[in-house]
């Protein structure tokens, strides 16, 4: 079962990014606009859950398509391997793709927040930045590549806990406790429901839950939720969070990913 879903992007985030207290970026479209309102997840931004221990990743997404940044040196490898990506009209520039320029985004939000407040912990930043998140988000998107058609559904495997705002999370001005520690996604065989499940004591179950990091479009049961590969009603609410239809498991999977 699972090898269909790895197929369509699911379970397709491996080391480092599965390490829970890490922040794994998933990339975004900016469809060449300054708004964010049209921006649509890149098809080859991985989506969770990790492999093996199902840990809950991206924990956010940041633009990673068509991306300028400084070229170390007109003679490095990426400039040699991709010379039509290299200068685009000035020449110490290099446009990339990649969920690894997203990183680099989200990199540059933390230094930052720090700057601002240099007494945060890692923890602290991550729960910060994710909280800050954007969650405004289409239930999913469409793109035709080549004859090749890509569908996204937007659910916590795809966006995590939403799209870097990088003036939100200077903006806020709260302080988490705990560990920020990404949380897991669990199977419940008596309902065949899929349940995140966030660690004890990390800053999510102290801070009140997944909801209020998470958004409620992609963690509120639906009256028919996916299953861990077969449909089953949803779970109740509780000190976990059940998601329905746009769940990565069951009848509901996307044909593709964009």
């Amino acid at each position: 079962m699972r090898t269909r879903f790895i197929l369509t992007g699911y379970w397709t985030i491996t080391s480092p990014g599965n390490d829970p207290y890490a922040i794994t970026v998933g990339a975004m479209k900016s469809m060449g606009t300054p708004v964010r309102g049209d921006d649509q997840v890149a098809s080859y931004s991985s989506k969770g859950p990790s492999l093996i221990d199902n840990v809950v990743k991206p924990d956010l997404v940041a633009p990673g398509n068509l991306i300028k940044s400084l070229l170390a040196s007109p003679a490095c490898t990426l400039a040699k391997e991709f010379p039509a990506n290299a200068g685009m009209g000035q020449t110490q520039y290099l446009q990339l793709s990649g969920t690894s320029m997203a990183a680099a985004v989200v990199s540059g939000a933390a230094a930052l927040v720090i700057e601002k407040e240099p007494h945060l912990t890692p923890d602290q930043v991550k729960v910060r930045l994710m909280k800050t998140a954007s969650k405004g988000f289409p239930a999913s998107s469409v793109v035709v590549d080549g004859g090749q058609v890509y569908r996204s559904q937007y659910d916590v495997f795809t966006i995590g806990a939403g799209y870097l705002d990088i003036l939100a999370a200077l903006s806020d001005t709260s302080a988490s406790f705990g560990p920020a520690l990404s949380p897991q996604a669990f199977l419940d065989a008596a309902s065949d429901a899929v349940r995140v499940v966030p660690a004890a004591g990390s800053a999510w179950q102290l801070a009140g839950g997944l909801s209020a990091f998470w958004g409620n479009q992609v963690l509120v049961p639906q009256a028919a939720s996916a299953g861990w590969g077969a449909s089953g009603t949803s779970a109740a609410w509780g000190s976990s969070a059940a998601w329905g239809s746009s769940a990565a498991w069951g009848s509901s999977v996307p044909d593709g990913e964009n």
